[in-house]
C-alpha cells in the first residue's frame, strides 16, 4: 500500500507492506485523516518528542526507523481479525481514539514504528473502540472527531463553574476546538485574541462574541472590558474582594505553544485567573514563578480527552452543533502530504488540511 512517511526527517511518500489484523483487530481503509499541529511539531522537533516519552515512561518513536503520523481520522472496515464480534458490517464508516489494545499494553496510532496512522491507504484499529458514524456524516468531518475533543477535554478540565469570562489566545484548530466547546457549554461572552484575520473571522463562526487582533488591541485589557461585574455583583462582595479590581472570574486558554505565550499569559492576567495550557510548545520555556504567586494563578495542563469525551465530540458533529465544515481548508491525497505540511506554516491559507490516501 501507499503512505506518506516520515523518515530521516522528512515525509516521503513510498509502499510498504499491508497491515494485517490480529486478534481483537480490524482492517480498516483510511478515507480522510485531519494533519494535526501536533505532527508538524514531530516533524520539526522528533528527537525533544522522543526525550520527552522517554521522561514520561511513554514508548519512544525509533527516529532511525519509519512512522507513518495520522491520529485524526475516519475509516471504512475491510475486513476482522480472529476473536471479534463482526457487529459492524464490512464498508461501515468508524471513527476510533488513536490507539491499539495488545496483550502489551495500549499502543499509540500516529507516533508508532509498528502501527501506521492515517496517512496510509490501510491500517488497524481494536474493535472495543470503534465508534460508527452516524447521520452519513461525511468522512472530513468525522475525521475532526479528534481535534474537537481535544477542545471538549481542556474545557471539561477547567472545572467551570459558571460566571466565568473567557479568554482564548490563539485561534489555531484547537483554540477553534475550545471556543465551540465553550459556545456548546453556554459560557458568553467568548473572547478570542489572534493575529490572523482568517482566524479571527472563523472564530466567530465558530461562537466567539469578542474577537481581538493584539496588534490592535490588547487582549487582557479587552477581556477585562467584558468582564466587569454588574452593580449587584458588585455589592455582594466582602470588604476586602471590594478593594480588588471588580472583575468576573477569567479562564484562559492558552493554544498557542510557543516559547514566552506563558509568562505572557502570566502578565496579561488577572488576580486569580484559571489558565489551562492547551497549546503544546515543544521547547524549553522559563516562566516567573513569583508572578503566579502574587497574582495566586491556577495553572492546568491538559492532554488528550476521554473515551466519552471522543464519543460525544462526533455525535456533537453529527448533529451539527459544531460547524466542523468552517475549519476544512483544503483535501490532498497522500502526494500531496508534504506540501500541506508546508503550507500549515500560512495561517490565512489554511486551518485544517483532510488527508485522503485514495484522492
Amino acid at each position: 500500500m501507499r503512505a506518506a512517511i516520515f523518515r530521516n526527517g522528512e515525509i516521503v511518500v513510498d509502499r510498504m507492506a499491508e497491515p494485517k489484523p490480529g486478534p481483537g483487530q480490524v482492517l480498516v481503509k483510511t478515507l480522510a485523516c485531519g494533519i494535526c499541529g501536533s505532527d508538524l511539531h514531530a516533524r520539526q522537533h522528533a528527537p525533544r518528542m522522543v526525550e520527552m516519552a522517554k521522561k514520561t515512561g511513554r514508548p519512544p518513536m525509533d527516529l532511525s526507523r519509519d512512522v507513518v503520523f495520522g491520529h485524526e481520522f475516519c475509516c471504512e472496515i475491510v475486513d476482522y481479525g480472529s476473536g471479534t464480534t463482526r457487529k459492524l458490517k464490512p464498508g461501515t464508516h468508524v471513527c476510533s481514539l488513536p490507539a491499539l489494545l495488545t496483550p502489551e499494553g495500549i499502543k499509540g496510532i500516529g507516533y508508532s514504528n509498528d502501527f501506521v496512522g492515517g496517512y496510509a491507504e490501510q491500517m488497524l484499529l481494536s474493535e472495543p473502540l470503534l465508534l460508527e458514524v452516524p447521520n452519513g456524516l461525511a468522512p472530513e468531518h468525522a475525521a475532526l472527531t479528534e481535534p474537537l475533543a481535544v477542545g471538549v477535554h481542556a474545557v471539561e478540565k477547567a472545572n467551570i463553574r459558571g460566571g466565568e469570562v473567557p479568554l482564548v489566545i490563539g485561534c489555531g484548530p484547537v483554540g477553534l476546538a475550545v471556543i465551540a466547546a465553550l459556545r456548546i457549554r453556554g459560557l458568553h461572552p467568548i473572547v478570542a485574541a489572534d493575529y490572523s484575520p482568517a482566524r479571527r473571522a472563523l472564530a466567530a463562526q465558530l461562537g466567539a462574541d469578542i474577537v481581538v487582533d493584539p496588534k490592535v488591541s490588547q487582549p487582557y485589557a479587552t477581556w477585562a472590558e467584558h468582564a466587569q461585574m454588574s452593580e449587584a455583583e458588585k455589592a455582594a462582595r466582602p470588604p476586602l474582594k471590594a478593594m480588588l479590581p471588580a472583575l468576573k472570574p477569567a479562564v484562559i486558554f492558552e493554544c498557542v505553544g510557543v516559547p514566552g505565550l506563558l509568562q505572557q499569559v502570566f502578565e496579561g492576567a488577572p488576580r486569580d485567573a484559571k489558565i489551562v495550557v492547551v497549546g503544546v510548545c515543544m521547547e524549553s520555556d522559563k516562566s516567573e514563578p513569583m508572578l503566579g504567586i502574587m497574582k495566586e494563578l491556577n495553572v492546568q495542563y491538559v492532554l488528550g480527552y476521554t473515551p466519552e469525551e471522543f464519543l460525544a465530540s462526533l455525535r456533537l458533529i453529527a448533529e451539527g452543533q459544531v460547524d466542523a465544515a468552517a475549519m476544512v481548508t483544503a483535501e490532498v491525497g497522500i502526494d500531496g502530504v508534504a506540501k500541506a505540511f508546508a503550507d500549515l506554516a500560512n495561517p490565512e491559507a489554511h486551518t485544517k488540511i483532510i488527508v485522503q490516501p485514495w484522492k
